[in-house]
């Protein structure tokens, strides 16, 4: 078995691959699908920031297996660093295929996101709350 039987991190959205998203051929785009991860980014970032936040760098993101329509895309985010305005998180999607509970790793990659003010300015991330 590989690394890429059981996601890491904490399920964060799930939602199903509709045939508006998806080509000719019914595979999901790509775009969809990343766009899905930074939606999940935002939602998990904003909690640690417990505020507003913004997506700053997308790194190294390859996509394995397609996403058909049906599937459900499971998307798990993981905080992997919090440094003074950014929070680092690994994010992996996977495809849980329609009907069936196989569940396969499609992409995955890291999401820096930036924590900002009311003004729209970087801000500081508030210490993790104790207890």
């Amino acid at each position: 078995m590989s690394e890429e039987t059981k996601p890491i991190g904490e399920l964060t959205l799930r939602t199903l691959a509709m045939p508006a998203d998806a080509n000719a051929a019914g595979d999901i785009f790509g775009g969809w699908v990343m766009a899905q991860m930074d939606l999940s980014c935002g939602i998990r970032a904003a909690e640690r920031a417990r505020g507003r936040v913004v997506t700053a760098a997308v790194k190294e993101m390859a996509f394995a297996k397609p996403v058909k329509i049906g599937d459900t895309l499971c998307v798990y985010t993981h905080i992997e660093h919090v440094g003074r305005t950014s929070i680092t998180l690994k994010v992996e999607a996977w495809a849980q295929r329609y009907l069936s509970d196989l569940m396969e790793r499609v992409t995955h990659a890291d999401f820096v996101m930036v924590a900002l003010d009311s003004s729209g300015k970087p801000t500081p991330v508030p210490p993790e709350p104790k207890g």
